[in-house]
């Protein structure tokens, strides 16, 4: 194909003349129905693969391999109905009404499969140890039916349009997936915590549905018929689409690496909020969508479209690297800045935050996701000429998706555990400078296109070579103030550890997707053994095993080493990176390397799910209940699944953060576990920690048998390292019973799967800490021991008076009061003047 001058030239693969340009206003304006029909089905399809994401989690787990099979079932079926409704299009006189029962079947088989995933998580779990085949054929094809009628709905419109090529086709898949942008957003701001996920799916299936009768009635009323088209071109012309379609498939694979190892870089710079995850989304496709509606403006009119499509691909993938080895301490600043003007407009927290992930969206994302969204008008340029073909579109689409397929895969499987984020890159933008110079070598190229192409490679080479491969780690804003002891860019999420501290205060945080989920400091430690010691302790049986969901820095996991009546430990944990970092935390007794745990690499709930094994204690660890993904393990859903799995007189414990989420939020955490559990206890385990111990049987609390397992050799030193040195101090930290948590929980709605509405809740309030730990201690019941005489229960009440007024003392400092404070502290180093968890906040220790 020659470039083109101010008349028409001669195709040089096909020997036609290519016809002049078509857009007018009439023409455009026969574009307005198809468009607006194309961002609802765009917002129905990405509602609908949210909630499908949302519910494999439970479904397969959260590992990364799981959910890419889940991501890939979706593509896949959206790149077979693009190929296979593409041709019908072609065929069919009525383009409209076929989308509109197209419509109907997302609707109905998209309600399906969302009822089919809310109750297929233990088929699934039972399935993979039957047969591992079997058990992935279940959620692939409930995704990919449905999918398959979503990936016909724009193949099919494009043939409603009677003139226009490459441009009406840019613009239909502008408006397409500015309706997935719509799509992307709705779930996580509005039908979730609104609808729940079921309730989310169903709101999808009425739009299209409402959809779909608006286009049988456009096409019952203005009755239009579309006339079937033979679209075989000439042997050459098929020669050069192929070679476009090919390019376009492995361009489709580089995009959608991009998006893997993008989710793992930016989320340091945003949250493991779902809202995070969604405004990341979004932008990606907001950029596809303006890069496509851009360039469609002028795509019939681009003299060489095969150094445009080569030159947007090869910009995309420089743009792509440059996103991710320039950010600095200039994107915090920047991410700051726009958070304080939104909350100077709106005075709303999540706005502002929202505001945070978008910055770091715009700045990493939108650049080279706009080049690739260019990129698609280009490419169907060179695949249809100037004709509007269903079977040009679908073709285009399928090999895209199909190339996204495996982009997915060897990105997320292969490159990034093996390379790293900024290698992966690297490598990506590498194949896509290879794509731009491939388009060279197909002919038609312009001198300068030529020219801008090779400077775009050769930028990429530069960049590759020069930027360091731990880039991101050195940017990484859990960094300031310490140094980086570990890092690692692997399946499933960017582990690190950042040390703090000077001397004998050298402290170390594990930091999880940018996140910190703990450490090894005083109040840590503290928290951590007594999870796993304290409801040891106190069961009412011989506890002989005991799983542990999420190993984190190995402290709890390390703590039930100390009790030796256990025969069987097991932990269950997600994330290879998080046990290779595991030896660098103190405090765990050597847990890492103790053949006597039974380590799991394995979500914790589709560890209960694939077995009927029992256990006298499950305790869990996981991140704060308001991050993406984790809700499940919170849930009275899960719960029910827990107790399933007790042995008689066996105990759940489970951490309850209390300044990770709002007041309202706390009350439906605990509300999800007195529903399922008849018999629970809250004890405080640390200021901003406590602990819900939960049984189906009745739970006494004995004296004798307390203070038998406390002096066990080992057990005595573990927890005397943290400040509980007899049974009145552990038995100090007692709360409440059942009742006191029914009355704290009042009315407020359990979490459950199907409504998971922590995961969606704004942010965190100011003060609502200050407001739920005195709330909680002031509901305090007498501590239920028996077995205990006149001077235990005195020393009992002595010691949980000290307590109280530690936490009155942590209270006033948050809020400012350092009068308070100190006189508090004065006090309670008076009454333990050696207790070292006391000690550790007025010694200026980390």
């Amino acid at each position: 194909m020659t470039q083109a001058r101010a008349k028409p030239v001669p195709h040089r693969a096909s020997g036609r003349q290519r016809p002049r340009p078509i857009g007018g206003s009439q023409e455009r304006g026969s574009h307005l129905v198809p468009a607006l029909l194309l961002v609802f089905s765009g917002a129905v399809a990405l509602i609908f693969q949210i909630v499908w994401i949302k519910q494999l989690t439970l479904v397969i787990g959260v590992e990364v391999h799981a959910i890419a099979i889940g991501v890939g079932a979706f593509f896949a079926g959206l790149g077979l109905g693009s190929l296979v409704w593409g041709r019908i299009a072609d065929r069919t006189h009525r383009p409209l009404r076929l989308y509109g029962l197209l419509e109907f079947g997302v609707s109905l088989f998209g309600t399906a499969t969302t009822l089919l995933l809310s109750n297929a998580a233990s088929t699934f779990a039972r399935l993979e140890d039957v047969s591992l085949p079997l058990a992935w054929a279940l959620p692939i094809a409930a995704v990919a039916v449905p999918a398959v009628l979503m990936g016909g709905t724009l193949p099919v419109l494009i043939r409603s349009i009677v003139h226009g090529g490459a441009d009406a086709g840019g613009r239909l898949y502008a408006a397409n997936t500015c309706g997935a942008v719509i799509g992307a957003l709705l779930p996580p701001f509005l039908l979730i915590p609104m609808l729940g996920v079921r309730g989310s799916a169903l709101a999808a299936a009425a739009v299209g549905v409402a959809v779909g009768a608006v286009a049988l009635w456009v096409d019952r009323t203005s009755p239009r018929t579309v006339p079937a088209r033979d679209v075989a071109p000439p042997p050459d012309a098929r020669r050069g689409a192929a070679t476009a379609l090919a390019l376009y498939g492995i361009a489709g694979a580089v995009a959608l690496g991009y998006e893997i190892a993008w989710s793992q870089a930016i989320v340091p710079f945003t949250s493991t909020r779902a809202f995070a995850f969604s405004v990341v989304l979004a932008t990606y496709l907001l950029g596809i969508a303006l890069g496509a509606g851009l360039f469609a403006r002028f795509a019939a009119r681009a003299g060489d479209p095969w150094g445009m499509f080569g030159l947007l691909i090869a910009a995309a993938g420089a743009a792509a690297l440059l996103g991710i080895v320039t950010p600095g301490p200039w994107l915090v600043v920047a991410q700051t800045a726009a958070e304080a003007a939104v909350l100077s407009v709106t005075n709303n927290d999540l706005a502002g935050m929202s505001a945070r992930f978008a910055v770091a969206a715009i700045a990493v994302v939108l650049p080279a996701t706009i080049l690739l969204g260019a990129a698609f008008p280009a490419a169907l340029r060179l695949v249809m000429e100037d004709r509007p073909t269903g079977r040009g579109m679908g073709a285009a689409l399928a090999v895209n998706t199909i190339g996204g397929i495996a982009g997915t895969a060897l990105t997320g499987f292969v490159l990034v555990p093996a390379l790293g984020v900024v290698r992966t890159l690297g490598l990506l933008a590498a194949g896509a400078a290879a794509i731009g110079l491939a388009t060279i070598a197909a002919g038609g190229t312009s001198r300068r296109l030529k020219g801008a192409i090779v400077g775009v490679a050769l930028v990429s080479v530069a960049v590759v070579v020069l930027a360091p491969a731990d880039g991101l780690a050195r940017v990484f804003p859990g960094l300031r103030g310490g140094s980086l002891a570990f890092y690692e860019e692997g399946r499933g999420g960017t582990v690190a550890v950042v040390e703090r501290g000077t001397g004998a205060n050298r402290f170390r945080r594990l930091y999880i997707q940018g996140v910190s989920n703990s450490g090894d400091a005083m109040p840590s430690l503290r928290y951590m053994r007594l999870q796993a010691l304290l409801p040891l302790i106190v069961h009412n049986g011989e506890p002989r095993s005991a799983l542990v969901i999420g190993y984190g820095t190995g402290i709890t996991a390390g703590a039930m080493l100390r009790h030796p009546g256990l025969e069987r430990r097991v932990v269950a944990e997600l994330l290879p990176a998080v046990l290779k970092a595991a030896p660098l935390f103190k405090g765990t007794f050597g847990a890492s390397s103790d053949p006597r745990l039974d380590i799991r690499l394995r979500d914790g709930r589709r560890e209960l799910q694939r077995s009927d094994e029992t256990y006298d204690l499950i305790t869990l660890e996981p991140p704060p209940p308001s991050a993406a993904g984790v809700v499940n393990l919170y849930s009275s859903d899960f719960y029910r699944l827990a107790a399933s799995r007790l042995r008689p007189q066996g105990i759940v414990a489970q951490w309850l953060p209390l300044p990770t989420q709002n007041e309202d939020d706390t009350r439906s955490l605990v509300r999800s576990f007195v529903d399922v559990f008849p018999h629970a206890m809250l004890w405080t385990t640390e200021l901003h920690e406590m602990l819900l111990v939960g049984s189906m049987d009745p739970m006494t609390l004995d004296l004798g048998r307390i203070r038998q397992r406390m002096a066990l050799p080992d057990v005595a030193p573990a927890l005397a390292e943290v400040g509980v040195r007899s049974p009145e101090v552990l038995l100090a930290t007692y709360v409440m019973g059942r009742d006191g948590l029914v009355r704290f929980a009042r009315n407020a709605p359990a979490v459950t799967d199907d409504r998971p509405g922590i995961e969606y809740a704004t942010w965190v309030r100011r003060g609502d800490f200050g407001l739920v730990l005195p709330e909680l201690l002031n509901l305090r019941d007498d501590v239920p021991v028996g077995g205990a005489d006149e001077a235990a229960l005195a020393a009992v009440a002595s010691r949980r008076e000290e307590l109280l007024t530690f936490y009155r003392a942590g209270t006033s400092a948050l809020a400012g009061d350092r009068i308070g404070w100190a006189r508090d502290m004065r006090s309670v180093l008076a009454a333990d003047p050696d207790n070292p968890y006391y000690r550790w906040f007025v010694r200026g220790e980390p």
